[in-house]
């Protein structure tokens, strides 16, 4: 992976970017992976959570009941032009929310460059129509629903500071019903399934081959 990482970091725009959507179950390790890849490929790790939904015409207690495990409260038409843009290897001007109001930071955004690589990764990213022509590789990551729940059980408690059973609560409330809903059945468009369980450099190196093996490491394989 080391000498992939060297090649990547020289080449130059412009050209067309390679882009990748990587989509699983929360907790399922997608996030993980589009990390270490942009790392790899010295690309963008683009996550979907900017796009949800400025929630500042309800009460606060509102929006706290809102079901963000709902591919409805992403505003998907925006992300997909953005997207868009980026795969054209032009700049952005991104959003920028906060997820302490359910709000979007008003008259301020985050201007993102193209890089050689666009991973675009979240629940939803193999889910909206409009995303999916775009991508060049389209990578679902399979994990069973008790280890997504350990997972997120981990992250919440540890670095959240919530407690198991309100996790426990949100989980069998929204989270798995909305996997079942959406996010498995997203599946269906991937053209890489992964293992989930599997150890990260083996994920990333399915996803390196199968990049190579459609040409879509040119310049740097």
């Amino acid at each position: 992976m080391t000498a992939i990482l060297q090649r990547a970091k020289a080449r130059k725009l412009p050209f067309p970017p390679v882009a990748i959507g990587i989509a699983g179950c929360s907790g399922s390790g997608k996030t993980t992976l589009a990390a270490e890849l942009a790392r790899t490929l010295v690309g963008i790790h683009f996550h979907l959570d900017n796009y949800y939904l400025d929630l500042g015409h309800m009460p606060f207690e509102e929006r706290v009941r809102q079901n963000f495990d709902d591919p409805v409260l992403i505003e998907s038409s925006l992300l997909a032009r953005q997207v868009a843009a980026l795969a054209r290897g032009e700049a952005i001007d991104r959003p920028v929310y906060d997820f302490a109001t359910y709000t979007r930071v008003l008259g301020r955004t985050e201007r993102v460059e193209p890089a050689p690589f666009l991973i675009v990764e979240g629940l939803f990213a193999l889910y909206y129509p409009g995303l999916l022509p775009l991508y060049h590789l389209r990578v679902y990551i399979d994990t069973p629903d008790d280890l997504c729940f350990e997972r997120r059980l981990k992250r919440d408690t540890e670095q959240r500071g919530r407690t198991p059973e309100s996790v426990k609560k949100q989980y069998e409330a929204t989270v798995r019903p909305s996997s079942i809903a959406y996010v498995r059945p997203s599946a269906a468009h991937a053209d890489l399934i992964v293992d989930g369980t599997g150890a990260l450099d083996w994920k990333v190196e399915r996803v390196v081959t199968e990049l190579r093996e459609r040409g879509l490491l040119a310049g740097i394989s």
